[in-house]
């Protein structure tokens, strides 16, 4: 058995309650939600509960456990769901969809998001053919069009900071692999009604905020908005601008990256905040009446011209049309009717709503254009997984026309849950030849007639008003209602019930949904209904210099005389729309995540029992369990079954050779299970989920013997054929490694065959290029020429200059494009001082110095005359003698003062200019000197490379050696900055302070 929950997790199946109460259930829910397990089954339904902060069960190692497994082996996750929905699409090439239900902040438009995010992880691609690199565009499109629908269709309500205005449903195309290839989006009812009002502690859509919060200033500045909501009316109502869970700065560039993916082009998405910063400077117009009263728009010139701007069109034409209406008379005759400053208000509101809607429309529909399947023959038969995000069930303290609309959905998607599920589970059982109990239930298809049979249903009775000529009010749509629904038992009114006092007279209904009752204000209904937009609109945004707002408006080139057919109403087009969106996924194999809200408080702790039972209520949930557990809880094909647990019997295993029904039935009886099973026409009916449990445990004891079985003869036959291949491989390498040696060895032979005749020995040659196989041995090549041509190179050097050589080449290493003259053409004879023409007293300096050293076994390198500065900034004439173990500081006669170990020697310093100046690094007190002679000669190089050389060959250490203008050194351990300061050419060398830690050394030159 795969991996299970313990029971201090509570069950992760209602199906395992031991009594089927909603006390048992809630109690179960609220163990489970405080355990942080937020997921549970019913069967094969989802429950999941807002966890109100982030868990890490979401990752891709979550998504691999998940990932072909059966939803009983692993606990339960949303993962499973959508997995079992892949599956059962990929495998039996059957249309499914995932249907997300609960009311707003419940989490439906986040666990929709965790479903498209498994379903993009689980399409295995390997993006090198046109046909992949199409795969993994549409996975990318699918996702990030999530970003830019919620930017421009949720909003901030008191019950959720991230509500879902709209409702959305993804149809997502998957070829015969399995890998999604196109997909369509459906946009149901936004809530245009909250572009120009917003309640007490809601927000307007996020587009809003995300563009005046986050966009720069010099974009705020094009569209003549400033980084202040509370400055616009159309998103000031509610008081709230910034929320601690969204960061709209963010969000905007997240929703500018995601339009730019997604396909939108530069322009689009200008245009797109043109029309964003167009409504918010609609809702800042004010209208005034004149003596006349005709409206005009106060502040006109200014406002007129930024909104002209922003709508490509001309102030004069907007102000028309704002204040003015197009009236076709008799014939041909066209008049001009003025709006009064209330007309006028409504008028723009009307504007701000239908351009925001037409905006958002637009927006989907470009997204469909991308991602939408074209070619359908080079993909074959496509199925379809459909995945419904919609609004949740709402119960405001003021509910309007897009309450009951929302409410309708909601009734419908129950309706859907009830035929599908709980009355499928009922007709399954009848059609398997199963007996059991019959369960009744609330099947609210009442309700659902109540809102939209025709001629009788609410919806009907609001376009009959809307139908009738002359001023109908909303009282009066109220009053026929009153006539037409006052019997039914799920409506009534103040009028029908006097006693509820809950309701005014003359302007609310009540109508007994599943989830409760909801009392609706007609105030508004029949103008939201109705949802007319004066043609003067239409044509203004049709003629529009903007390409896009043009397209959003194709009924503006209509003829201002032409008799146009009247618009199907709000409540019609969303009745239609519902109906069709039933039956897409009445043709599908449903599965379904059903969302709850823990609190109204938003905490990750809190668990409101009243709250979250009301929601157990509507949702159906405990009709689903009962339905289930007073049959069978778990269902297989018997072919299924048997290929599944064919293992655990020896009679059924390899193959049964009998019927699948007989092969089952050996099965059960061999375990004991028969008590617990009913056998069916097509299908095993297992009664608790104990007995699977019982056979997945026994499954898993088995299994492992028959994987090592299978394993042992694959491994051996798989190392047979590799063995066989590896010797194959190892001869043909080998015979091809001599043959490489050999052909690399004649190609030496031709490229070299001369080169002890050419003046450079060769050096110029190119050695052929050698292949992998003899790449060592050309290494070994290269070393024997280079020291063969080193040999010939030093046999025309003199043997006495060989030191003198070596010293060079080291100091060519230290120096070599470091410093421009280190005296590399002139003869080094290392003790100058042994020399008479350097030193008037040679006889007494070689019987002091060069006799005492070399007695003592060393012998002296170098010497020089050298002005040397100690911590006091005091410069002495000293005489400085490198011998092979040390440093020796003479005064000038010839009296040791200090002798200094190579071995101390840390590092040298030298500056890149024709000074002699030398740093020899000691620890805590450097020795600081500047070599001087009467022939000026250029010996510090050469003084260098003895160090160096020395004490590399003496202690195998080398020394660091350092070239730089500004030398730093430290004399009594305090730091000091040396720079060199070139002087007149009679001047003196010497050294002075300059400041607490800086010296300078004074050089005579003639270019000073």
């Amino acid at each position: 058995m795969a991996e299970q929950e313990s029971l201090e997790y509570g069950k992760g199946d209602f199906l395992l309650l031991d009594e089927i109460t909603k006390d048992e259930f809630m109690k179960n829910l609220k163990l489970r939600f405080k355990k942080e397990r937020i997921y549970t089954y019913i069967g094969e339904v989802l429950v999941s509960v807002n966890p109100y902060k982030t868990l890490n069960i979401f990752g891709n190692d979550k998504i691999q456990e998940y990932k072909m497994r059966e939803m009983y082996e692993r606990p339960p996750h949303i993962f499973a769901l959508a997995d079992a929905a892949y599956r059962t699409m990929k495998r039996r090439s059957e249309d499914t969809c995932i249907v997300i239900s609960g009311e707003s902040g419940a989490g439906k438009t986040e666990a929709s998001k965790i479903i498209m995010k498994y379903i993009a992880a689980v399409t295995n691609v390997s993006k090198q053919s046109e046909v992949e690199r199409l795969v993994t565009r549409v996975k990318d499109v699918l996702l990030k069009s999530n970003a830019v629908l919620e930017s421009f269709g949720n909003a901030r309500t008191n019950r959720n900071d991230n509500s879902s205005r709209f409702g959305k449903y993804m149809d997502i195309d998957f070829d015969f692999k399995g890998d999604p290839v196109g997909g369509h989006i459906f946009n149901y009812l936004l809530e245009k009604s909250r572009i120009v009002k917003q309640q007490e502690g809601e927000r307007n859509f996020h587009a809003f905020y995300q563009l005046l919060h986050g966009a720069p200033k010099e974009v705020l500045s094009e569209l003549y908005l400033d980084k202040k909501p509370e400055d616009y009316h159309f998103v000031n109502q509610g008081g709230v601008f910034e929320l601690k869970t969204i960061n709209d700065k963010t969000d905007y560039k997240v929703n500018c990256d995601a339009m730019k993916s997604v396909g939108f082009s530069s322009d689009e998405t200008k245009t797109i905040w043109k029309i964003i910063s167009a409504i918010l400077h609609l809702g800042n117009l004010q209208f005034v009446d004149d003596e006349k009263d005709q409206a005009s728009v106060v502040n006109s010139d200014e406002e007129l011209n930024v909104l002209s701007y922003l709508l490509g069109s001309e102030p004069r034409l907007v102000e028309k049309a704002l204040c003015y209406r197009v009236v076709a008379a008799a014939g041909s005759e066209v008049l001009d009717k003025g709006h009064h400053a209330k007309e006028a208000s409504h008028g723009r509101d009307a504007l701000a709503k239908a351009m925001y809607d037409r905006l958002f429309t637009w927006i989907v529909s470009k997204i469909n254009d991308i991602i939408e399947l074209r070619d359908i023959v080079s993909h074959g038969k496509c199925t379809v997984i459909g995945v419904l995000d919609i609004y949740g069930f709402e119960i405001f303290d003021s509910n309007s026309f897009e309450q009951l609309c929302i409410n309708y959905c909601n009734e419908k998607l129950q309706q859907l849950f009830i035929e599908l599920v709980l009355k499928q589970e009922q007709e399954e059982y009848r059609r398997e030849g199963i007996q059991w109990e019959e369960i009744d239930y609330f099947n609210n298809k009442i309700i659902c007639d109540l809102i939209e049979q025709n001629h009788k249903g609410v919806l009907s009775i609001m376009d009959e008003g809307c139908r009738n000529i002359g001023k109908v009010s909303d009282q009066m749509l109220l009053q026929t209602m009153d006539q037409k629904l006052g019997k039914h038992e799920h409506y009534r009114s103040r009028l029908t019930d006097p006693s509820d006092k809950s309701m005014e007279f003359h302007r609310d209904f009540c109508i007994k949904h599943y989830a409760g009752d909801v009392i609706y204000s007609v105030t508004g209904f029949l103008d939201k209904n109705k949802d007319n937009l004066y043609q003067d609109f239409k044509r203004l945004l049709y003629n529009s210099s903007h390409k896009i707002l043009k397209e959003m408006w194709p009924e503006g080139k209509e003829d201002i005389t032409k008799v146009t057919q009247r618009p199907a109403t709000a409540g019609a087009l969303f009745k239609n729309s519902m109906i069709a969106l039933v039956e897409k996924l009445a043709v599908k194999k449903p599965f379904y995540v059903r969302c709850i809200k823990p609190n109204d408080v938003k905490s990750s702790s809190a668990f409101d029992e009243k709250r979250v039972g009301h929601q157990v209520d509507y949702l159906g949930l405990m009709e689903n369990l009962r339905v289930r557990r007073a049959g069978f809880a778990f269902r297989m094909h018997y072919k299924r079954f048997l290929q599944r647990y064919k293992m655990i019997v020896k009679e059924t295993w390899p193959n049964y050779k009998g019927v699948d029904k007989d092969g089952v039935a050996v099965i059960i009886d061999h375990n004991s299970f028969s008590s617990d099973v009913k056998y069916g026409r097509t299908k095993l009916f297992i009664r608790t989920p104990k007995t699977v449990f019982e056979l997945e445990k026994i499954r898993a004891q088995v299994l492992p013997n028959l994987v090592l079985f299978l394993q042992k003869h694959w491994r051996g036959g798989l190392a047979r054929m590799r063995a066989r291949k590896l010797r194959a491989i190892y001869l043909i390498m080998d015979r091809f490694r001599k043959y490489s040696r050999r052909k690399f060895v004649f190609q030496l032979r031709d490229a070299y065959r001369n080169c002890k005749d050419l003046k450079d020995h060769g050096k110029s040659i190119s050695p052929p290029t050698p292949l992998i196989a003899s790449k060592e041995f050309a290494a070994h090549v290269e070393t024997i020429f280079g020291r063969w041509w080193a040999f010939k190179v030093l046999s025309r050097i003199p043997h006495e200059e060989h030191d003198e050589v070596m010293l060079k080449a080291a100091a060519f290493d230290c120096l070599g494009g470091k410093r421009k003259n280190w005296a590399l053409q002139t003869r080094w004879h290392g003790n100058y001082l042994a020399k008479s023409d350097e030193n008037s007293q040679v006889d007494l300096f070689n019987r002091n110095v060069v006799n005492r050293f070399t007695t003592k076994g060393e012998m002296v390198l170098f010497s020089s005359y050298a002005k040397k500065v100690n911590v006091k900034t005091k410069v002495a004439d000293r005489i400085v003698v490198v011998t092979t173990s040390s440093i020796i500081k003479l005064d000038n006669k010839y009296k040791v003062m200090k002798t200094i170990s190579l071995e101390k020697v840390t590092g040298l310093s030298l500056s890149p200019g024709d000074d002699q100046l030398l740093v020899i690094h000691l620890q805590h007190n450097d020795l600081v000197i500047c070599l001087f002679s009467q022939s000026k000669a250029n010996r510090v190089s050469e003084l260098m490379a003895n160090l160096y050389l020395q004490i590399y060959q003496k202690f195998g250490k080398m020394v660091d050696v350092r070239v730089d203008s500004r030398v730093k050194c430290e004399l009594g351990k305090k730091p000091f900055n040396l720079t060199i300061k070139n002087c007149s050419a009679d001047s003196m060398v010497t050294f002075k302070k300059v400041g607490n830690n800086d010296l300078t050394l004074l050089w005579p030159t003639e270019k000073a």
